[in-house]
């Protein structure tokens, strides 16, 4: 199976550039879309359309044209999941997860800190809200989440470590959080397939950043450690355009028997 995540930073304005092509030849089973931007009381019906697909979104109801997460899938999920825990953050439309017969695929954007890290108390509360969500979700069966963090975890993730250790997403706390969740029994797939690579998946729209890629990784396929043998493919599709991010793929073979 195939699975993809983009944070469109827009879906309305990213379809609006017409570069569907870009990626959609992948032909992924299940598709993250991450800071849709939609507005709860504009949007009965979610805005891309594809053959074969069913798409289940959330929306911020507190803020229009914020945040917000969707998936789309061609296999029908069991159970359909918005928010952690009791639906916490739902209300920013943080998160959808569905759950399959093997598997839950969770989509996540994660709060940003912020300028001056002025929600950096925030997120730290969303890290161990969303740490014991997964918990739950990983005692039952096998969790692949997805999603833009919002994190870079080490300075191979970042075109310029030195200069950010004080910037919202390269803060030891952030960083410490990200740890905390691998530990929880998580895989970073891309680092364990590419250790040395650095490849980005977010760029700045302030100073030419996506053409000198200045860059950060923040943007993630994470699987349970028992999944892990059966990833045959974690990539970065950094030629794809259209927003400040780029996609993410990964490929699972769930024939193998590890």
């Amino acid at each position: 199976m195939k699975f993809l995540s983009f944070n469109v930073n827009s879906i309305n304005a990213y379809l609006k550039k017409d570069l569907l092509h870009e990626w959609i030849s992948e032909d992924p089973d299940l598709i993250g879309f991450e800071e849709l931007k939609m507005s709860e009381t504009t949007h009965e019906n979610f805005p891309l359309s594809l053959d074969g697909y069913t798409p289940y979104w959330t929306v911020s109801k507190v803020k229009k044209g914020y945040s917000g997460t969707a998936i789309l899938t061609k296999v029908k999920p069991l159970n359909v999941h918005y928010g952690l825990l009791d639906g916490k953050y739902d209300e920013e439309g943080r998160a959808t997860t569905l759950e399959f017969d093997d598997f839950y695929f969770v989509t996540l954007y994660t709060p940003n800190s912020g300028e001056e890290l002025k929600r950096l108390s925030f997120r730290m509360q969303f890290e161990e809200d969303l740490r014991a969500y997964l918990s739950q979700l990983k005692a039952k069966k096998s969790v692949i989440v997805t999603g833009d963090l919002n994190v870079a975890h080490n300075e191979i993730d970042l075109k310029n470590p030195n200069t950010n250790h004080h910037s919202a997403g390269f803060t030891d706390e952030e960083r410490r959080e990200f740890q905390k969740l691998l530990d929880l029994g998580f895989v970073d797939t891309f680092r364990a397939l590419h250790p040395e690579e650095k490849k980005y998946s977010y760029w700045s729209y302030f100073r030419n950043a996506r053409k000198t890629n200045a860059g950060w990784r923040i943007d993630y396929m994470l699987v349970t450690e028992d999944l892990f043998p059966k990833v045959t493919r974690s990539e970065i599709l950094n030629d794809c355009f259209g927003s400040d991010h780029c996609p993410v793929l990964l490929e699972i073979d769930f024939s193998q028997n590890n």
